[in-house]
C-alpha cells in the first residue's frame, strides 16, 4: 500500500502540557547557503564561543557548550520546539510506540512532596511486587523524592531491561516503611480501555494516540458491540489527553466519520507542510496490512456520541474533537481544550540527537484553526458538580511565552485573572480526591450521559447560555 504518511517520522512528548503532531518530510526544500546563513552572526557566535572557552572561570566542556547553543536557538523560536538529546529522543520513540522500560505504573505528586501511586499496571513488576494504589514512594535507591522533580524521579525508575531498583514505600495500614527490590521490565501500555457505563451506552477513553491505538479502539469497539447490540449511546472520553501521532488520531475520527471523509489539513512554509488528510486507510495505516477499522460494526457511524474533553486535551485529541464537531457527528461536552494546534517535525541529527521543530499549523476541517484557542465544547460542564476544580487554574496554550499566534481566530483565555479566587480554588480542591475518569463518581461522564438520553445537563458555572450544537448528540 503506497501511503501519503509513509515517510512521516515519530511523534515526541511535547514539553509542556502536550503531545505535538509531529511530521518527518522526505524532501527539504533548502535556502541556497549564501542566502540562509546570516556571516556577520556566524561570526559573533564563533566569537562568542572562543570568548567562553577561553575566559570562563572554570574550563568548559566544549560539546556540552555547543548542544547548549543549538538548544538555546531552537527553544528560542517557541515552548515546542526543542533539541532532543540521545535520552530525549529514545523517550520519543517510546512514547509513540506505547512501550516502555520500567515499573509499570501511574503516578501524580502528594502534597508531603512524594510520589503517589494512582495504579498500577496490571501483570507489570510493581504490580507483582505488591504495589497498592495509594502507595507513597518516599525513597528511590536511597535518595530522598522530596528532593527531586517528578521528572528526575521517573528517570531514577526507569533503566535497563532485567536491572533492579530500590523503592521505599510508605503504606497506611504498613507499622514501618517497606523496601520493594523490583526488576524493571518493558512495559506495554494500553490506550484505550472502555466499558458499558449504563444499559445501551457505552464509555470509550483513549489516554494517547500511539501507533496500536487504531488496532486497540477498533478491538474495543468490537467488543462493545458484541456485550450490548443494541448501543444507543457513545461517550469518547478525551479527558488529559495529550495527543500523539498524527495517523492514530486520524484512524479514532476515521471509526465515526463518513468513509474519506477529511480529517484534518496543516498549513506552513515548506511545500510538504501544506496538506490535506482524509479517513483513509493510506492515511492512518502505519504498516501494510488488513484494514483495522473494518472489523467495526457499520452502527458506530451513525450512533449519537459525546466527546468529553479538558484543558488537558491537547494536539492530537483536538483534531479528533475538532473534525467530529465541524461534521456534527458529536456533542463536544467539558472545557475548552488545550489550544495545541502547531505541528512539529522531527529532524534527527549526528549522534542519536534530533531536533523537534514547528513546522505548520493544523486546521479542523471547517478550516479553523485550533492554535492558542483550542475546541470549545458545544455544551460547557464543569469537573465536578460545584466547580471545574484544578481545571481552571491549568494553564493553556495562549497561556505560554512565545506561543505561535493563532492565524484565523481571535485567541481567548479562560483560566481565572484573579489571585483571590485562585486561591479559592486550591482551598477547596486541595483534599479532593483524584478523579477517576469513567467511575462512579465522574460528574461530567454523567452529563455526558443525561446529553444522549435527552435528559437537562447541568452547565458550566461560568457558562453564559447553553450552546446552540447541544442538540447533535440526541
Amino acid at each position: 500500500m503506497g501511503s501519503p504518511l509513509k515517510n512521516y517520522g515519530l511523534v515526541t512528548l511535547g514539553v509542556i502540557l502536550g503531545v505535538a503532531v509531529t511530521m518527518q518530510f522526505s524532501a527539504l526544500a533548502h535556502k541556497p547557503v549564501e542566502d540562509a546563513m546570516p556571516v556577520e552572526a556566524l561570526r559573533q557566535l564563533a566569537s562568542a564561543y572562543r570568548l567562553v572557552e577561553a575566559d570562563y572561570v572554570e574550563p568548559v566542556d566544549q560539546r556540552k557548550l555547543l548542544t547548549q547553543a543549538i538548544a538555546g536557538m531552537v527553544a528560542s523560536l517557541d515552548p515546542h520546539s526543542a533539541y532532543l538529546d540521545r535520552a530525549a529522543y529514545r523517550e520519543l520513540r517510546e512514547g509513540t510506540e506505547g512501550k516502555f522500560v520500567g515499573l509499570g505504573i501511574e503516578i501524580g505528586q502528594s502534597d508531603e512532596g512524594y510520589i503517589k501511586i494512582v495504579a498500577p499496571i496490571e501483570d507489570s513488576p510493581a504490580w507483582r511486587a505488591g504495589i497498592k494504589p495509594g502507595d507513597l514512594i518516599a525513597r528511590i535507591d536511597g535518595a530522598a523524592v522530596q528532593e527531586m522533580d517528578l521528572d528526575t524521579a521517573i528517570k531514577r525508575m526507569r533503566g535497563a531491561p532485567h536491572s533492579k531498583v530500590v523503592l521505599t514505600i510508605l503504606r497506611k495500614d504498613a507499622p514501618a516503611p517497606l523496601q520493594l527490590t523490583i526488576t524493571r521490565e518493558e512495559i506495554v501500555q494500553k490506550s484505550v480501555k472502555g466499558r458499558i457505563v449504563a444499559p445501551g451506552y457505552a464509555w470509550v477513553r483513549v489516554s494517547q494516540f500511539q501507533e496500536p491505538t487504531v488496532d486497540d479502539l477498533a478491538r474495543k469497539l468490537a467488543a462493545l458491540a458484541r456485550e450490548e447490540p443494541d448501543i444507543k449511546g457513545l461517550v469518547l472520553d478525551l479527558r488529559n489527553d495529550p495527543g500523539g501521532l498524527l495517523q492514530s488520531a486520524i484512524g479514532v475520527a476515521a471509526a465515526f466519520l463518513p468513509r474519506g471523509a477529511e480529517v484534518v489539513s496543516t498549513n506552513g512554509q515548506l511545500e510538504e507542510s501544506r496538506a490535506r488528510f482524509y479517513g483513509r486507510p493510506e492515511y492512518y495505516m502505519l504498516e501494510r496490512g488488513s484494514d483495522p477499522l473494518a472489523k467495526v460494526p457499520a452502527l458506530f457511524k451513525t450512533v449519537p456520541m459525546v466527546v468529553l474533553v479538558n484543558t488537558g486535551s491537547a494536539s492530537a485529541s483536538e483534531i479528533v474533537a475538532g473534525a467530529l464537531q465541524d461534521y456534527k457527528r458529536a456533542a463536544i461536552v467539558g472545557s475548552p481544550t488545550f489550544g495545541k494546534g502547531s505541528v512539529q517535525t522531527i529532524r534527527p541529527l549526528s549522534g542519536d540527537a534530533a531536533v523537534k521543530l514547528t513546522t505548520a499549523r493544523y486546521y479542523t476541517p471547517g478550516g479553523r484553526s485550533i492554535q492558542a484557542r483550542g475546541i470549545l465544547p458545544d455544551i460547557p460542564v464543569d469537573e465536578t458538580a460545584d466547580g471545574d476544580g484544578l481545571n481552571a487554574l491549568r494553564m493553556r496554550e495562549a497561556d505560554l511565552q512565545r506561543h505561535l499566534s493563532n492565524d484565523r481566530e481571535h485567541e481567548e483565555a479562560t483560566r481565572p485573572d484573579d489571585i483571590e479566587e485562585q486561591r479559592r480554588i486550591l482551598a477547596r480542591e486541595r483534599h479532593r480526591k483524584p478523579l477517576d475518569f469513567g467511575s462512579a463518581d465522574d460528574f461530567q461522564l454523567a452529563q455526558a450521559l443525561r446529553q444522549l438520553q435527552g435528559l437537562p445537563v447541568q452547565l458550566s458555572k461560568r457558562a453564559t447560555a447553553t450552546a446552540p450544537l447541544a442538540q447533535h448528540a440526541r
